[in-house]
């Protein structure tokens, strides 16, 4: 019997782009769908127990051989890996690389790739460029929350960090809660966060202002999203949350174990952060190797100290499954507790996938037309 020949497509970020990577409502509804699937469990991650994040490199912090790398702000390569059900019943992997240093390189702080296989086979049928897939599947994911956990009628919201990431979750948030009217921006580099601020008005046809304090930005808003990076987390004090705001937690805050005792906490999906928590436990440097990872760091603190009951947590893919009512009046203050799945970015990279393929997009490249040794 002859053999069959091994081919991906090849999409670049132009032919993602093309393909619709930047439709926010259509990329929120893929991932609703999969918070959907997650509540009814149909999906594996990596590890035993099928909820890793991701296998990480942790680097020393003083190099051990000649040229190996050192630890440093965002320095990082994972492998992230899942199998997603529903309509999707495929396997993937995103591979991430990142680096705060980046940028002074003239490069991005993290280079991703997607990689999309047949479950069965194994087949490689495509591999993309993932920063864009991932910096719309990351807003998305606030996005969704919003849509079922905002209070409603908000108005406003207050973002922590003026990067690429928190684009993506303005325009997500804009989306799931049409109500939205304003936002505050703060950002360390004040010109950097005017050029963001007058960007996002222009784009999204609200107000946004560019602010001098966090505290500026969380004490008026309704929905906080916060998407920072590197070694120092802001600092958020619990009295300036108004009450029925919504906190987003895409990266993480310095905040007091009262933030998450005295109000309502949501994961996207606890197993994950307890995993998290097992990683953090059986490193060298404890719960504080993961801070680079998981959002959820300063919550794990609270739970490792006995100031958190992590019982109470509940997940977001029952609120979506309408198995759980979510929000439970107007004053409840709620953290949403992220922490970056791989399902978001295969479930969105098939979605691009098939459209590239209808479009006749992309590059075919041949891993063989027969294998050598069978």
């Amino acid at each position: 019997m002859a053999g069959q020949a091994v081919k991906t497509l090849l999409l670049s970020q132009k032919d993602l782009i093309e393909a619709g990577v930047m439709d926010m409502p259509r990329c929120m509804d893929v991932i609703e769908d999969v918070f959907g699937l997650i509540g009814k469990g149909d999906y594996i991650m990596g590890g035993p127990l099928g909820n890793e994040h991701g296998q990480m490199i942790y680097f020393p912090k003083e190099a051990k051989f000649p040229g190996m790398p050192v630890t440093g702000p965002d320095r990082r390569f994972m492998a992230m890996i899942c199998y997603i059900g529903g309509k999707y019943r495929i396997c993937g992997e995103k591979w991430y690389g990142s680096n705060a240093e980046n940028p002074k390189r003239g490069l991005p702080r993290s280079i991703l790739t997607t990689i999309l296989n047949d479950a069965d086979t194994g087949v490689p049928f495509t591999i993309m460029s993932g920063n864009l897939i991932s910096a719309m599947r990351t807003g998305a994911v606030p996005g969704v929350a919003a849509r079922h956990l905002a209070r409603k009628g908000a108005e406003t919201v207050g973002l922590i960090g003026g990067g690429v990431i928190n684009k993506a979750c303005l325009m997500a948030i804009k989306t799931g809660v049409p109500t939205i009217k304003k936002a505050y921006l703060y950002d360390v580099f004040i010109e950097k966060g005017r050029t963001w601020a007058e960007e996002m008005s222009q784009k999204l046809g609200i107000e946004v202002l560019a602010v001098g304090s966090i505290e500026e930005a969380v004490r008026p808003a309704d929905i906080v999203s916060i998407a920072t990076s590197g070694e120092t987390f802001p600092r958020i004090e619990t009295e300036w949350l108004k009450r029925g705001t919504l906190v987003c937690f895409t990266g993480d805050a310095d905040m007091d174990p009262e933030a998450f005792s005295q109000n309502t906490v949501i994961a996207d999906n606890w197993k994950m952060h307890e995993a998290f928590f097992v990683d953090g436990k059986e490193h060298p440097d404890g719960l504080d190797a993961v801070a680079v990872v998981a959002p959820s760091y300063h919550l794990l603190k609270a739970v490792d100290a006995g100031k958190y009951d992590p019982s109470k947590i509940r997940n977001l893919g029952p609120i979506v499954n309408k198995e759980d009512p979510g929000r439970k009046s107007d004053d409840e203050i709620i953290m949403f507790v992220t922490g970056g799945m791989p399902l978001h970015d295969v479930a969105w990279g098939k979605a691009l996938y098939d459209q590239a393929v209808e479009k006749k997009l992309g590059t075919e490249f041949c891993f063989f037309d027969e294998a050598y040794w069978k």
